[in-house]
C-alpha cells in the first residue's frame, strides 16, 4: 500500500512519498494558520479531483491550511484501523459505511455532524440517505453518494466470440457455452470473486421473492430459500459462465482491475460498484470496449437490486477544529465550486447543489453517471450495514469467502454452502 502525504504540491505517482507545504510554503503567515488533517483513498483520478478542491479551499479560506494522507484502494482499511486504535486519525476521514458499525459503536471516533450543522448544509441531503449514517441517533458522517452493483462488459472480446454482450440470464448462460466453443477454455463471459458471488446471489433472490436480504436486525431468507441461491451460483461455473476461485486464484490479483486476464479479455465482464467504473476502465488494453450492462429481467419477478452508501466523510471527535473540518466538507461536498472539482470520483453526489453543479458543469453524462442510473431503477432495497462486517466478509476468513470458495473447489455442496452463510450472518446479527 502507498500512503502520500502532501502539505505544499504533490507529484501523484503510485511509488512515491510526498511531503511538502501547499498553503503558505513555509510563510510566517503559515503560524497563525488553523491546521487540519484530512484522509482518504481510490485511484489517481480521485488524487487529483481531491487537491485541487483541497487547494481551492484554501486559496478561499486563508484562515486554514490542509494536510492531506491519502493511498490506493488496496490496504488503506489496515491503516485506518491501526489510527483508530490508536487515536491518531485524521481530523476529516473518507470511511466506507460499515466502519460506523464495525469502529465506532461507542461513538468515540466521529463527531456527531448535526453539532456543526451551522457551517455544514445538511439541508442538501434527503433525510432518509442521513438516516443510512446515523446510529443511536446521531449522525456519525455524511453520506456522499449510494452504489450498487451492476454488470460491466467488454464489448470487443463479445464480438470477437460472434455475438453481443447478454442482456438476459439465458443470453447469458449461451454465452459461456460460446466462448468455451470459439474462444477456448480460458476465456469466460463473466469472472465473480467469493463476495462478487454473494452479492449476485442476494441480488437474484432479491429478484426471484421480492424482499430484502436482513430486515431489522432478521436475516430474512430460510436456508432452503438460500439454497436455490448457492445453487445458482454453482451452475454459472458448471457452464462456464464464470471461472473457478482456484483459476482466479492462479492470476495473482487482488482485484479484477489487477488481473492480466481482465486486462487481456479473457474475462470479458465483471460485477461491480457503479462507483467504481473508472478503474475497470482504465486498467483495460487497447482495442476493449467497455460497456455498461442492463439487468437480466429474467432473473426473476421482482427489482431485486440493492444500494448502499458508497463512501462517507466523518469528523473525528478529537480535531481541535470542528468548526474548520465542517466549513471544508460543505465545500466539497455542497459548495458548487468544490462539488465540480470533487466530480463523480465518488459516485454520483447524494447533496443536491452538487447535483445541480455538477449537471451544469456536464459530468452526469459519462459511464459513472450511466450505471448509477441504471443501478437506481433496478434497485428496492438498502443494504443492511451488518451485510459487511468484517466476520462475513474480510478475505479469506469471512462467511462469504469460506462458503463461496469451499463450494467452487467442492468442499461443500450447495446446501452446506447455504448452512455456512445462515450461520454465519445470524451470529453477527445477534452481536
Amino acid at each position: 500500500m502507498n500512503i502520500f502525504f502532501r502539505r505544499c504540491t504533490a507529484v501523484l505517482t503510485a511509488a512515491v512519498l510526498v511531503s511538502a507545504v501547499l498553503s503558505g510554503c513555509g510563510s510566517d503567515n503559515s503560524k497563525a494558520k488553523k491546521k487540519i488533517t484530512v484522509s482518504w483513498w481510490g485511484g489517481e483520478s480521485r488524487h487529483e479531483a481531491t487537491m485541487k478542491a483541497v487547494e481551492a479551499f484554501e486559496n478561499k479560506n486563508s484562515d486554514i491550511d490542509i494536510d492531506v494522507q491519502f493511498g490506493a484502494w488496496d490496504g488503506w482499511e489496515n491503516a485506518m484501523t491501526a489510527a483508530f486504535y490508536a487515536g491518531t486519525q485524521s481530523d476529516v476521514i473518507q470511511i466506507n459505511w460499515n466502519w460506523l458499525n464495525e469502529y465506532n459503536r461507542d461513538g468515540n471516533l466521529f463527531l456527531d455532524i448535526s453539532s456543526v450543522s451551522d457551517y455544514f448544509s445538511l439541508s442538501e441531503y434527503d433525510p432518509e440517505e442521513l438516516k443510512l449514517c446515523t446510529v443511536n441517533d446521531t449522525l456519525y458522517a455524511v453520506p456522499v453518494s449510494v452504489t450498487g452493483r451492476i454488470f460491466y462488459w467488454n464489448e470487443a472480446v463479445f464480438e470477437k466470440a460472434g455475438i453481443t454482450h447478454p442482456v438476459s440470464l439465458s443470453e447469458l448462460y449461451r454465452a459461456g457455452e460460446i466462448f468455451r466453443d470459439r474462444l477456448g477454455d480460458d476465456y469466460y463471459p463473466l469472472a465473480l470473486g467469493e463476495y462478487d458471488r454473494m452479492i449476485l446471489m442476494v441480488n437474484y433472490l432479491g429478484n426471484i421473492y421480492g424482499k430484502p436480504w436482513i430486515s431489522d436486525g432478521v436475516l430474512n431468507y430460510s436456508e432452503e430459500e438460500l439454497i436455490k441461491g448457492t445453487e445458482f451460483i454453482d451452475s454459472l461455473e458448471k457452464a462456464h459462465v464464470i471461472p473457478s476461485i482456484s483459476e482466479i486464484s492462479g492470476d495473482g490479483a487482488v482485484t479484477f482491475d489487477k488481473s492480466s486476464k481482465w486486462m487481456n479479455g479473457s474475462y470479458a465482464g465483471i460485477y461491480e460498484w457503479d462507483s467504481a467504473a473508472a478503474k475497470y476502465l482504465q486498467s483495460l488494453s487497447d482495442g476493449s470496449r467497455f460497456t455498461v450492462g442492463e439487468y437480466f429481467e429474467d432473473m426473476g419477478g421482482s427489482k431485486g437490486g440493492y444500494s448502499k452508501i458508497s463512501v462517507a466523510f466523518a469528523i473525528s471527535k478529537n480535531t481541535k477544529y470542528p468548526e474548520e473540518c465542517a466549513r471544508f466538507l460543505d465545500f466539497i461536498l455542497n459548495d458548487p465550486e468544490g462539488a465540480v472539482l470533487m466530480g463523480v470520483e465518488r459516485g454520483i453526489p447524494l447533496s443536491r447543489s452538487a447535483v445541480r453543479a455538477c449537471d451544469e458543469a456536464g459530468l452526469l453524462n459519462g459511464t459513472e453517471a450511466e450505471a448509477n442510473r441504471r443501478v437506481q431503477e433496478w434497485s428496492s432495497f438498502s443494504l443492511d450495514i451488518n451485510f459487511e462486517d468484517p466476520k462475513l466478509k474480510v478475505n479469506p476468513e469471512g462467511v462469504y469467502y469460506d462458503a463461496f470458495s469451499g463450494l467452487s473447489y467442492g468442499d461443500y455442496s450447495a446446501e452446506e454452502a447455504a448452512h455456512i452463510i445462515s450461520e454465519g450472518v445470524k451470529d453477527v446479527l445477534s452481536d
